[in-house]
């Protein structure tokens, strides 16, 4: 093939990268800086790509409102469990409704030292339960495995999301929300990624 089809080829309308794509989701243009200066562009222009992203991305965080460590001095209960199940009211005090007993603090945490709540905000998660203001108990140690709601860190921003992967063996967070309102956010190389914790139950008072 002679070089002119090939700089033909490359000159063709329409041709390269589609505008609004890349690390920078807008046009780039080739320059040259001093060598000395390459450092100082690089961080700045990496600063400006995480922004661009963060901008991107804040409608589909819920980003974390505040996280409790649990006391150390964590009392066991032990509350009645009703064998009659009701579908409102308040089950009979008799003695002979009473099945057995449970502790909820032995109920919802596996590991006291390696579990911390969050409160969770906005509605991205509604259709597996947590709504906005509920305690999310999470488990530091837990091994987080695809279809596991994660705690997420996405550059220093926290969200609660299922854990689900890309063709490409990327991670990637799905919401549980099917108004249209939230997308999945594909997690990319450039991005600074961790999973802080395996959301294991949740509690809300009404």
């Amino acid at each position: 093939m002679s070089e002119e089809i090939k700089k033909d080829r490359i000159r063709q309308p329409g041709g390269g990268r589609k505008s609004g794509t890349g690390l920078y989701k807008e046009d780039t243009s080739v320059i040259r800086v001093p060598n000395s200066q390459k450092p100082v562009i690089t961080s700045f222009l990496e600063a400006y790509a995480k922004k661009q992203r963060l901008s991107e991305l804040k409608d589909n965080l819920d980003s974390i409102e505040e996280f409790t460590q649990l006391s150390d001095d964590l009392e066991n209960l032990s509350l009645p469990l009703f064998e009659s199940k009701v579908p409102a009211g308040l089950p009979s005090p008799a003695d002979d409704h009473v099945e057995s007993r449970m502790d909820p603090n032995e109920y919802l945490i596996n590991k006291a030292d390696k579990t911390f709540f969050v409160t969770i905000q906005g509605e991205s998660m509604i259709e597996v339960g947590l709504m906005p203001g509920d305690k999310a108990v999470v488990e530091k140690d837990k091994v987080p495995a695809v279809g596991n709601i994660v705690l997420a860190m996405i550059d220093g921003e926290f969200t609660v999301k299922t854990l689900a992967k890309q063709k490409d063996g990327m991670p990637k967070l799905l919401p549980a929300n099917s108004s249209g309102r939230y997308s999945p956010i594909l997690i990319s190389k450039q991005m600074q990624f961790e999973i802080w914790g395996v959301v294991t139950g949740s509690f809300r008072k009404f």
